[in-house]
């Protein structure tokens, strides 16, 4: 399963691919307004430049017809790079700009879904990945992972190459439960990654381990001592 940085603080990414490798950064313009940057293709392009040469980066167009849709999409693709994901909302408008998009070979994420028929419909467009929003689905009274994993068994039954990118989530359970499914790709806020790589858990076992150590064989000792 992929996992991505859903995030746009350039510290925080930095940070987190300091410890892990992650897969790619994931943005939408919430998050772009949250850094304070009021140009938001330089914060794009800031991102683009610290992550890895082969890390994906999501980025989503903010028009809402199709034509300007399209226009944007590949505004920013020519500034971004190619291999720049663009992520369009599944509206009916956003349905039609996938299309366009994928049959000119650029790299789509259906973004803003909150079904499995708009998630089998955005594949069949040409989506790369699909999006749906995990937390706010359950905030719906829906339950958002089944409808994660209901898409994921539509789109690979209908023979698809389209992946399930889980977005939107509240806890660790919901990511984990994601991977148990079989879901191709999650994209995690940077403090819920922090909690499900890095635990005070295990931190304070490694404290108990050389203090159990250090009683036997001296403070500030470790294997390469003898």
């Amino acid at each position: 399963m992929l996992m991505l940085i859903d995030d746009a603080d350039l510290r925080n990414i930095e940070e987190l691919y300091s410890k892990y490798p992650y897969d790619g950064v994931t943005t939408n313009p919430t998050i772009l307004s949250k850094t304070g940057n009021p140009d938001p293709m330089d914060q794009l392009k800031q991102i683009r430049s610290l992550i890895p040469s082969d890390a994906m980066l999501h980025a989503q167009v903010l028009s809402v017809e199709t034509e300007d849709m399209v226009r944007e999409a590949k505004y920013m693709v020519s500034v971004l790079g190619k291999d720049t994901f663009i992520k369009v909302p599944v509206t009916e408008n956003g349905l039609k700009a996938i299309s366009i998009l994928s049959s000119e070979n650029i790299r789509v994420t259906a973004t803003a879904i909150y079904g499995t028929m708009s998630a089998f419909l955005a594949a069949k467009a040409g989506a790369e990945f699909l999006a749906p929003y995990v937390n706010r689905l359950d905030n719906l009274g829906y339950n958002g992972v089944q409808t994660a994993l209901d898409i994921h068994m539509m789109v690979k039954a209908a023979g698809y190459k389209a992946e399930v990118l889980g977005a939107s989530f509240k806890n660790a359970q919901q990511v984990i439960d994601m991977g148990k499914g079989g879901i191709g790709a999650v994209t995690v806020s940077s403090d819920l990654l922090k909690s499900l790589a890095f635990n005070g858990i295990a931190e304070n076992a490694v404290k108990d381990f050389i203090r159990d150590f250090e009683s036997c064989c001296g403070e500030g000792k470790t294997m390469l001592d003898f």
